[in-house]
């Protein structure tokens, strides 16, 4: 029985990406099918794969970001690699670029370039502050931009900002972009036009800082850091338990809020306190309520706590740690994981979270630098001999 095809079967992208946002949204396009050809430099690759190397020998970062894609290595400072990537484009129906600011520009890359040569080749531009403005030509890290939009100043405890621990910035560019690409391609499909996405790592994540953004601009103060507290709502975080576990509860509405009085701390008055009669009310009194809260939780196991808390209908959960999460029964019972090849090994990776029914998932390999190069460039009608001179002058 044959599978179904995938529903990006038939799309070729060309990606000039590095780090993590551009690869991460090329990567969901390969996840639904679409052959990816990522361009990297001769020799050394993108500088992601040398993040670190504790996944056999590989980035943890690029084992993430790059299953299921085709590596060919361009010299494109060198005419005859920049004809070569010209000539794939001409096949090819998404471009993504991630570089530096002005790097494509200055290879003739461009987006008005681009579109004037490639017309029907949708571009997509991820960029640190945008194309235009006063900060185009800045470049951007993630914990940069986490910086920038305030997000450091949300995040942490009362005594100390910290960083959140994954690429948040790099990742919601990354989405953006991948939502971007695939409204153009539905447009172009649909209309005939060609709309170029252009996606900035300050602007996605300055997305994301919309509810800050309208408790600051309009109460007057920003949001405290309250480490896994939540900043408007009470009770709300985790709280120790009495084997040394931790437990995240949150009460969420004044149901919740009487269930857990009368059932679980065994204060049914609490509910008609006028200092707690309201949401804002609790969050005003935040430490009266977390010290009737501690106090409770620090009598029982966590177990015992998350189990008393389930049966009345509190929202709750255990504070794993990584490890943890990796042994997580909702990922084992629902057989999220599947394996993956990475160059001389194979590693365990999730499943794309958008489950499409009936149509597989794709999880092909991890590629190595310039694994694809000579096969691609047969494709493109490049003999053997014409290959081997363009390697050993390194323009691949």
């Amino acid at each position: 029985m044959s599978l179904p095809q995938l529903p990006l079967s038939g799309i070729t992208v060309v990606s000039l990406e590095q780090a993590v946002a551009a690869p991460y949204a090329t990567r969901q396009l390969a996840d639904l099918g679409a052959r990816v050809i990522k361009v990297e430099r001769p020799g050394e690759g993108d500088f992601a794969r040398r993040y670190d190397t504790t996944v056999h020998g590989h980035s943890s970062y690029f084992v993430w970001l790059n299953r299921s894609k085709e590596s060919l290595t361009l010299d494109l400072k060198d005419p005859r690699g920049r004809d070569i990537l010209h000539q794939l484009l001409d096949g090819a129906d998404v471009f993504v670029q991630n570089l530096a600011p002005g790097a494509t520009g200055r290879l003739g890359l461009g987006t008005d370039a681009l579109t004037r040569r490639h017309p029907r080749v949708v571009p997509c531009t991820i960029s640190g502050y945008g194309t235009s403005g006063p900060w185009a030509d800045r470049k951007s890290y993630d914990l940069l931009v986490q910086c920038q939009t305030g997000l450091v100043s949300l995040t942490g405890t009362p005594g100390e900002p910290a960083r959140v621990g994954i690429s948040v910035a790099d990742i919601a560019a990354g989405m953006y972009a991948y939502s971007g690409v695939l409204t153009a391609l539905f447009t172009r499909a649909t209309t005939g036009r060609v709309h170029p996405v252009e996606v900035s790592l300050f602007e996605a994540l300055a997305e994301w800082m919309g509810q800050p953004a309208n408790y600051t601009r309009y109460g007057g103060t920003q949001p405290p850091r309250l480490g896994t507290q939540h900043a408007t709502i009470a009770p709300y975080g985790a709280f120790t338990a009495a084997d040394g576990g931790d437990v995240l509860l949150s009460v969420q509405n004044e149901r919740e809020w009487a269930a857990l009085c009368d059932r679980f701390l065994g204060r049914p008055e609490l509910t008609s306190d006028p200092r707690f009669a309201t949401g804002s009310d609790r969050v005003a009194h935040r430490e009266e309520i977390n010290a009737v809260v501690a106090e409770r939780v620090a009598r029982s196991d966590a177990m015992e706590v998350l189990k008393d808390l389930e049966d009345i209908g509190i929202a709750c959960a255990g504070v794993n740690d990584v490890t943890a999460f990796l042994d997580h029964p909702v990922l084992a019972a629902r057989d999220r994981w599947r394996e993956v090849a990475v160059p001389g090994a194979t590693v365990r990776a999730l499943l794309p979270p958008a489950d499409l029914v009936g149509v597989p998932a794709r999880m092909d390999p991890v590629p190595a630098v310039g694994e694809h190069t000579d096969a691609i460039l047969g494709e493109l009608g490049r003999s053997g001999a014409d290959i081997a001179s363009l390697r050993a002058d390194a323009v691949v």
